[in-house]
C-alpha cells in the first residue's frame, strides 16, 4: 500500500497551522477551566446547560491541537483537515445565527470571524496540498 505525502507547507504557513493548534489548546484549556469567565467573554449568560457544552467544546479543540502537534509530520495533514471539517462546521453554523438573529450579533460575529479565520488558514493548506506536486 502507497501513501501519499502531502508537499510540505511554505515556513509562513506551517507557521500558521502551528499557531492555530496552539490556540485550539490554550482556548480548549480555557474552556475547561474557566467555562463561565469564557461564556461571559463571548456575552452569553452562563448556564450549567452552557457550561456542560463549553468543556465538551473544550475537549474537542484540545484533542485536535495535540493531535496536530504531536502527529509525525506525514500524519499532520489529515489532523489538519479534521480541523478544517470542523471549523467549516463551526463556520456555517456561526454564519446561520447571524442571518437569523437569533443570539446576540456581537457574539455571533466575534465566534465567527474566528473560527472563520481558523477555516481559511486551513483551506489554504488543503488548496496548497491539492495543487503542489508531490
Amino acid at each position: 500500500m502507497t501513501t501519499t505525502i502531502a508537499p510540505p507547507p511554505r515556513p509562513l504557513l506551517a507557521g500558521a497551522l502551528r499557531g492555530l493548534a496552539i490556540g485550539r489548546i490554550a482556548l480548549g484549556a480555557a474552556a475547561i477551566a474557566a467555562p463561565r469567565t469564557l461564556i461571559t467573554a463571548c456575552g452569553a449568560q452562563p448556564t450549567p446547560e452552557l457550561t456542560y457544552m463549553t468543556r465538551i467544546f473544550g475537549s474537542r479543540a484540545i484533542a485536535l491541537g495535540l493531535g496536530y502537534l504531536t502527529a509525525p509530520i506525514p500524519e499532520r495533514p489529515r489532523w489538519q483537515r479534521l480541523g478544517l471539517m470542523v471549523d467549516i462546521i463551526d463556520t456555517i453554523h456561526g454564519t446561520a445565527h447571524l442571518l437569523r438573529a437569533d443570539i446576540p450579533r456581537s457574539t455571533a460575529l466575534a465566534a465567527t470571524t474566528f473560527t472563520g479565520s481558523y477555516m481559511i488558514v486551513g483551506a489554504t493548506r488543503l488548496t496548497h496540498d491539492l495543487t503542489s506536486p508531490a
